[in-house]
């Protein structure tokens, strides 16, 4: 038997921060697999329209979330709906392990909560999208590796060459055009969107979570993380598509030897052509999707994530 250490937990096991990041990984890593067939049809959505005048009467229609899903498995195979998990794999092991111990940080040590145990909302606030910011920077590498390889198919389809053969391919490729700061293409509007995204989730989670333990008579079970994930999941999706739109463009753009995109120039660029081709409306492409796999994803995250905590010793979030 191991000697037990506080909590309950095995002697070798600490609250650490390095414990934290793997128990977060290993909940993001179960939530990603089971959603990615959504964020790939939200990726394709995005990029329907793009480059096209939508006053011209050539333009093709756009298809809808289950229409988009349905063609991706019929004209590419259904395997092809998990295509670019690795990269978004490991690009959550690292948003979500750094954003998750920096909020937890900022939230016990720096921030602080009040008085009476909880945290007030405008400290969630800036806890959140600080967090957020500081995680996606951090992946906005495999963010990039992730976008590229989720419109290979596409590509393919339309008689293009193919970009990229798999990640370790798209890595060594996106290093030759643009250098080490090729990696971080379209980070500002990713930082802009986590941020978002963070302050949406996150900070919605624990404010909703710990109202409910406050104010009614449910317990810190799997009912109210459930309840609280949901709310963070429309939440985080209303306020993140604008930006993840911008985003998926920046990084799907073809780029000349020096690494300077062809179509945009810079985020406001991208941002400028997107409404003035396509409407203001267009910075929602994939909401739908985005939001159909946000729930199901914070769900997920949510609800592995307090059940390993709990599991393991440590206190619920």
């Amino acid at each position: 038997m191991s000697p037990q250490g506080s909590g309950g937990q095995p002697a070798w096991f600490r609250p650490s921060l390095p414990v934290k990041f793997v128990l977060t990984a290993c909940a993001a890593t179960a939530a990603e697999t089971v959603t990615f067939p959504l964020d790939i049809t939200k990726t394709r959505l995005q990029i329907q329209g793009e480059a096209v005048d939508r006053f011209r009467k050539t333009a093709k229609p756009y298809r809808g979330m289950i229409q988009t899903a349905i063609g991706i498995v019929r004209e590419e195979g259904l395997f092809k709906l998990w295509q670019g998990v690795t990269p978004a794999i490991y690009r959550h092991i690292v948003y979500s392990g750094v954003r998750m111990v920096a909020y937890e940080q900022l939230r016990d040590s720096l921030l602080k909560k009040n008085k009476d145990g909880y945290f007030p909302l405008w400290k969630a606030v800036v806890g959140g999208m600080v967090s957020g910011a500081i995680g996606q920077f951090f992946a906005s590498p495999t963010d990039l590796v992730k976008v590229q390889m989720q419109m290979e198919g596409r590509r393919r389809l339309e008689g293009k060459p193919p970009r990229i053969h798999g990640v370790y391919h798209a890595f060594v490729k996106i290093l030759s055009e643009g250098g080490i700061q090729g990696l971080w293409a379209g980070w500002i509007p990713n930082v802009q969107r986590a941020a978002l995204v963070s302050l949406g989730d996150l900070t919605t989670y624990d404010t909703v979570k710990h109202f409910l333990l406050r104010n009614t008579t449910l317990k810190d079970g799997s009912l109210c993380h459930g309840l609280s994930s949901i709310c963070a999941g429309l939440v985080a999706a209303t306020m993140g598509t604008p930006a993840d739109v911008i985003k998926t463009r920046i990084m799907n753009q073809t780029r000349d030897k020096q690494g300077r995109g062809l179509l945009y120039s810079s985020t406001y660029d991208c941002l400028k052509q997107t409404i003035k081709r396509e409407g203001l409306l267009s910075l929602y492409k994939g909401f739908l999707p985005t939001w159909a796999r946000m729930a199901p994803w914070s769900l997920t995250f949510w609800l592995t994530f307090e059940q390993i905590r709990k599991l393991t010793g440590l206190n619920s979030f």
